[in-house]
């Protein structure tokens, strides 16, 4: 378990950085959008070139504020898969440019990207606010910023990976010897699209691995843009490849590849099951996954109530609620419910939705079609079951994929919508009465990625940290994320860790 716990009256930190940022007050610093940014690469990039893919087929982009098409990108096959992986095989062979470099270089070939990154930070930034509807401020202010720490905390790493001597009995002498696994497939998902790369990518290349990276096929237009960052910055042939495609065919073929010596994959927790599956039926690769959540948010009667209610507002709401560490699970105290609930009413019926390109917009679209009719299908199954909307629930606006943030209270354990992870912005709020009660329902859950508490006791806090079944758990504030810590969950939640010396 990680903690993170935040001192009371200090300045906020993190991701409650990132969300000053929404005002319009703090947008005026940041450098304006590329509102007119168009994709410069949608094909397949392996040994540092350009290929069209083997069978030609593309899919269609679509921009979720306005249901319109951005353009169209390749949608690789096995046969393209089975290329890159030649082509990172290749560049990890014994004797390469890339195995010979010395561990120093690769640092300083990580830090030349994380400059380049630096560089075309608008353009980046306004390309992923194009493709995945999240407001640039957001983007710019937060995904950017840690990626590029991300980077620049890893290129810091290549030359201190070392390993052990040992004094083992007898006259023997006992050495361990840390190496690079292999080739290595990346799967990211569509939520946080440069962020996740920079998750894995940055560690995978600091350890002297070869990439073949999968974009999901809703956002793959930064990633290949990144991949051309890479051959920019020096990065010998084959070491960084790129496949778009879908995850039936692009996805499977990557996970079942024999030459892939590691998976590391973020998304839902369905798909994960396949993907361990099929690990167990092809070579037994290394496999790290990070899944869903269904995050307990705790606020105890004694909190800083209304720092509590803003920090819990953006716990959910962030990213249009489609993040996995979502406080979707709002448990509040008896004594302060109902004062609660009302000033959460207040905060979602404040938060400015509109363009993601307006520096003052705080709420994008949701990625797509599927998901919008996904939210809104479980915003009708929690009312059908009792639970009482309070605000928001339907649509905003004509145009795009924009949902209105909505607030359900009197949400008990048993309902659908306080079991399953919605993906969306819908703020469920539960009540507890005792910390053993809230502590024992907030594990009562399949998930187990992150957590929160909320209160002022601080032998209250490390009671309920030391009992919660949470990879994560914030006390205090929520969704703090540090390229030196270790980010991962517990129970359905994944496998391993990311970020960190891990």
């Amino acid at each position: 378990m990680l903690l993170f716990a935040k001192k009371l009256g200090t300045a906020s930190s993190g991701l409650q950085k990132a969300y000053s940022y929404a005002t319009a007050a703090a947008a005026t610093a940041l450098p304006h959008p590329l509102t007119n940014v168009k994709p410069r690469y949608t094909t397949v990039f392996i040994n540092n070139e350009w290929h069209k893919g083997c069978d030609g087929n593309t899919l269609p982009i679509i921009n979720p504020a306005t249901e319109e098409k951005i353009g169209d990108v390749v949608l690789g096959n096995k046969a393209d898969v089975d290329k890159a992986v030649a082509a990172a095989r290749a560049a990890f062979k014994m004797g390469s440019a890339w195995r010979r470099i010395d561990a120093s270089s690769r640092g300083t070939l990580v830090n030349r990207l994380a400059d380049l990154m630096e560089r075309d930070k608008v353009y980046l930034t306004s390309l992923e606010t194009l493709n995945a509807g999240k407001p640039y401020t957001q983007v710019c202010s937060f995904d950017m910023t840690l990626s590029i720490k991300i980077l620049r905390y890893y290129a810091g790493w290549c030359d201190k990976i070392h390993g052990k001597t040992i004094p083992i009995d007898g006259d023997y002498l006992c050495v361990t010897r840390r190496e690079p696994v292999g080739v290595c497939g990346l799967i990211i998902p569509w939520n946080f699209p440069i962020l996740m790369l920079a998750f894995k990518l940055a560690p995978a290349l600091a350890a002297g691995n070869t990439i073949v990276l999968k974009p999901s096929e809703k956002t793959p237009l930064t990633a290949l843009y990144i991949a051309q960052l890479c051959a920019e910055a020096g990065f010998p042939a084959g070491v960084v490849n790129v496949v778009p495609g879908d995850g039936e065919t692009t996805g499977a073929a990557l996970v079942a590849h024999s030459d892939v010596n590691k998976i590391t994959f973020t998304g839902s927790t369905e798909v994960g099951h396949l993907i361990q599956k099929s690990l167990g039926e092809s070579n037994l690769k290394r496999l790290t996954l990070e899944l869903g959540g269904k995050s307990p948010n705790i606020v105890l009667a004694d909190a800083d109530l209304e720092k509590a209610v803003d920090v819990s507002h953006q716990a959910l709401f962030f990213n249009m609620g489609q993040c996995c560490t979502a406080g979707s699970r709002t448990f509040v105290q008896s004594k302060i419910y109902d004062e609660f609930v009302e000033r959460s009413i207040e905060k979602a019926n404040s938060r400015i939705i509109g363009d993601p390109f307006d520096l003052t917009t705080e709420h994008g679209p949701q990625i797509d079609d599927i998901q919008y009719k996904q939210v809104l299908r479980y915003i009708d199954i929690g009312k059908s079951e009792g639970a009482k909307m309070v605000t928001g629930g339907g649509r905003y606006g004509k145009k795009g994929f924009y949902i209105q943030p909505t607030v359900f209270k009197d949400v008990q354990d048993d309902m659908t919508i306080a079991k399953e992870e919605i993906f969306g912005p819908v703020m469920q709020i539960l009540k507890f009465d005792t910390m053993e009660e809230v502590c024992e329902r907030a594990n009562k859950t399949q998930y187990g990625l992150a957590a929160s508490i909320f209160t002022k006791d601080i032998d209250k806090a490390l009671t309920l940290v030391k009992n919660i079944q949470s990879g994560t758990v914030w006390v205090n504030c929520y969704n703090v994320l540090d390229a030196a810590a270790p980010f991962g969950g517990y129970k359905m939640s994944g496998l391993g860790r990311e970020l960190g010396d891990r």
